[in-house]
């Protein structure tokens, strides 16, 4: 299949239908990740290793924002990359911006397994004035990001994610509390754009898995070195 959909939102395209592409014999590698990368949250809450997660769709030159200028394929690969990354999470944490996008999009949405995760995760908004919009399992952030993260992730549950907010990412980056990112990066130049990791002080990550799928598409994943 590999049909791509033009979303309404610009920072979060996915690709259209239940399968998504065709079936390509490297998908295996993507579903057998070690423990530190795919847990379910079943696993993840029973080992107490909950993790912050972001998971960003980025140009070679580091552009987060606006993907649909830069990612022009979705394999099977990718697909299961980012199955793998949704089944470890039980909540997201998401900006003011991509939430009132999202949460126009995605209710009637049939986009999956992204659809059905999204609508059905815990979701907590970053924002200072009340939301515009209801979405099911939404709450708001009372209080300091970065600290608000850090007792969530001491509590039981799976693994706390950060998709497409560009802004929340790199306010936990900054404050050290992410614990991985996997970047899906496209062979693709965007030359203008917000950049996710602009204005980051050094950080020292640890390679946990860098791999290519069938469409040219870097999957690359790392550690937070504390």
């Amino acid at each position: 299949m590999g049909a791509w959909r033009r979303t309404s939102h610009p920072r979060a395209s996915y690709p259209e239908g239940a399968c998504q592409s065709a079936h390509d014999d490297r998908t295996d590698e993507f579903w057998s990740l070690g423990p530190s990368t795919q847990q379910s949250p079943r696993q993840s809450e029973v080992l107490n290793v909950r993790k912050v997660v972001v998971y960003e769709l980025l140009s070679l030159d580091g552009v987060a924002e606006k993907p649909d200028g830069f990612l022009a394929d979705w394999d099977d690969a990718m697909e299961a990359n980012l199955g793998a990354v949704i089944r470890a999470q039980d909540s997201v944490i998401l900006g003011r911006r991509s939430y009132q996008e999202w949460a126009e999009f995605w209710p009637g949405s049939d986009i999956e397994p992204f659809a059905t995760f999204i609508n059905e995760v815990a979701k907590y908004v970053v924002t200072s004035t009340p939301l515009d919009r209801n979405w099911a399992n939404t709450t708001v952030i009372d209080g300091e990001l970065a600290g608000f993260v850090r007792d969530l992730r001491n509590q039981p549950g799976a693994d706390i994610g950060v998709h497409a907010s560009i802004s929340v990412a790199q306010a936990l980056l900054a404050a050290g509390v992410v614990d991985e990112l996997r970047l899906v990066i496209a062979p693709a130049i965007k030359g203008s754009g917000r950049r996710l990791l602009d204005g980051l002080p050094a950080i020292r990550l640890e390679s946990i898995r860098s791999t290519t799928s069938p469409a040219g598409y870097l999957l690359a994943d790392y550690r937070v070195i504390r």
